[in-house]
């Protein structure tokens, strides 16, 4: 059975605990899991994501951003993502296509319209089946990433961060056939336990 689950949230947010978590959940459930990250997940995505995210790169523009995030997102879906669907593996992954959106579209400003011409070309039109949003507000995310080994998009302006939040939340209510907000405030235990249970509901429908 494949299923392409990802997981969206402000920095902060946990998700990426969860998606582990889950990952793990499902894998001790017996099912086939790839589980990835996004920028990531291939030798070559992987460098990229070492030139966006490096602190030593301030300055960077925000289109050579966008391009460097679709460019390592066209290398894990053709080389990860695409192959492991095919052979019914349910993927996991950390971050995907939205981001982009969330990021360089409401929070840089980016035309929306452009990125999502971009995205199309990137993926070949490969969407997600079931995108959970681990929301936070974004002082409580700042803080606890900032305890923490912080990146380039970490020290950027709180009102950036704001903007990256409510585009996920307008993305969300848009398609909510695909989008469940999950609240991230609560212990990581009870975060997941929301999250198995409504993967749950996915997977008796299939």
């Amino acid at each position: 059975m494949s299923l392409f689950i990802t997981f969206e949230g402000p920095d902060g947010s946990g998700k990426t605990t969860q998606a582990r978590m889950l990952a793990e959940y499902l894998e001790s459930r017996g099912f086939a899991v790839l589980h990835t990250r996004e920028p990531g997940g291939t030798a070559i995505s992987e460098q990229i994501r070492e030139v966006i995210l490096t602190t030593r790169n301030q300055s960077i523009g925000d289109e050579t951003e966008a391009l460097l995030y679709s460019a390592a997102r066209a290398q894990i879906v053709a080389e990860l993502i695409r192959p492991a669907l095919a052979a019914g593996k349910i993927v996991v992954c950390d971050r995907y296509a939205d981001s982009t959106m969330a990021y360089q579209g409401y929070g840089l400003g980016l035309d929306l319209q452009a990125l999502q011409d971009i995205t199309q070309f990137a993926t070949g039109g490969l969407t997600p089946d079931l995108t959970f949003y681990v929301d936070v507000p974004v002082e409580i995310g700042l803080a606890r990433r900032h305890r923490g080994e912080t990146n380039r998009l970490d020290l950027k302006d709180p009102t950036y961060h704001s903007r990256v939040r409510e585009g996920f939340l307008k993305m969300a209510q848009a398609e909510p056939r695909r989008w469940i907000v999950i609240d991230g405030t609560r212990s990581v235990d009870e975060v997941q336990e929301e999250i198995r249970s409504k993967l749950e509901h996915k997977l008796e429908g299939r």
